[in-house]
């Protein structure tokens, strides 16, 4: 399946669920803290499909920047040489 399709089958699932739970709050009555979670669970749902859905139409996603590989081998010492120790101070003076 393409990403239109499953976009369109989740979109229908979407539909469908929000007929039931409406049919639910119909019989169940819609002022139990139940239904009405479950009301805004479905809400919720439909809004991060449509980000979703917003996201894959998109045709100049940003991609993930390629990673950097970092080597194993220890830095440079000269790269410290005047840096401060977190919370100590400086190398030449005392701690507090």
């Amino acid at each position: 399946m393409s990403v239109h399709d499953d976009l369109s089958s989740l979109q229908r699932s979407l539909d469908d669920l929000s007929r039931s739970v409406a049919r639910l709050e119909q019989q169940l009555g819609g002022g139990g803290l139940e239904i009405r979670r479950v009301r805004t669970d479905a809400d919720h749902l439909r809004e991060s499909f449509a980000l979703l859905r917003a996201a894959a139409a998109a045709p100049d996603a940003p991609k993930r920047p390629d990673l950097v590989p970092i080597p194993d081998t220890p830095y440079d010492g000269s790269l410290w040489t005047d840096s401060d120790d977190e919370g100590l101070g400086a190398r030449d003076r005392r701690a507090p």
